[in-house]
């Protein structure tokens, strides 16, 4: 096996480490000599494998102190952020679904904006019909069949907003989207709040008020920010299921 591919596998596992907590955010790596007889490897083996992730920004290297571990927050891999958003421990990703809200409003918020001034009749029948399965889907507590639905009201809102650079924009977020929708669609009250809000945009879109529109998608995201919070990141509740555990 050649040293770049031992490098690559040794990256993996020590990223595989800090998302299972074994290193943990600000603390630093276990010192060379250590990480390397566990894996076998050689010391430029290892360094190989910390440049990988330094360039992930997953870790930094302090001059005299050693390599640390950055908050999820900090990385920039797409990959890696995924990875973070869908791991079992909280702790390792409550940060990156706030940030995934962040970008969210910061596209979406704009999207409604255009929505409104744009759309037809066509694209409000998809916004309707896209409500009347989430309604359906909430009704039956389906949440796969809720998420799906939800995220079709989103497109058919980028899709009236007529500017083809705003879905390119979200699309790579497409797996952290799902997931995200997953871990807050799961609780009966947030279906509740979010079909109330997705009413009123659907309403502020089809009045035509830009303003109405980019208010009622901003009201949108500040909820799902509470959701978030109460339901999911502070509880640590999985759903409708009352006994708890993690987030799906």
């Amino acid at each position: 096996m050649s040293s770049e591919t031992l490098a690559d596998e040794l990256a993996e596992q020590l990223l595989q480490g800090i998302l299972d907590g074994r290193y943990r955010p600000g603390a630093p790596l276990p010192p060379e000599a250590d990480i390397a007889e566990e894996a076998g490897v050689s010391r430029l083996t290892l360094r190989e494998a910390v440049k990988t992730l330094r360039a992930k920004n997953v870790v930094r290297v302090e001059r005299g102190r050693g390599t640390f571990v950055n908050p999820p927050n900090r990385w920039t891999d797409l990959s890696a952020l995924m990875r973070a958003a869908t791991a079992s421990r909280p702790t390792a990703n409550a940060a990156v679904p706030r940030r995934l809200i962040e970008a969210r409003r910061v596209i979406e918020v704009g999207a409604a904006e255009l929505a409104a001034a744009r759309r037809d009749h066509a694209h409000l029948d998809a916004l309707e019909a896209t409500l009347d399965d989430m309604r359906a889907a909430a009704a039956g507590s389906d949440v796969e069949s809720f998420v799906t639905a939800d995220i079709a009201f989103h497109a058919a809102v980028l899709d009236a907003a007529g500017n083809v650079f705003l879905a390119a924009l979200l699309d790579p977020l497409g797996r952290l989207l799902v997931e995200g929708r997953h871990q807050t669609s799961a609780h009966a009250d947030i279906r509740v709040h979010a079909i109330e809000h997705h009413e009123a945009i659907t309403a502020a879109i089809r009045s035509g008020s830009r303003e109405r529109a980019s208010e009622a998608m901003r009201a949108h995201m500040d909820q799902t920010e509470r959701d978030l919070e109460t339901y999911v990141l502070l509880s640590g509740r999985s759903g409708d299921d009352p006994a708890g555990g993690a987030a799906p």
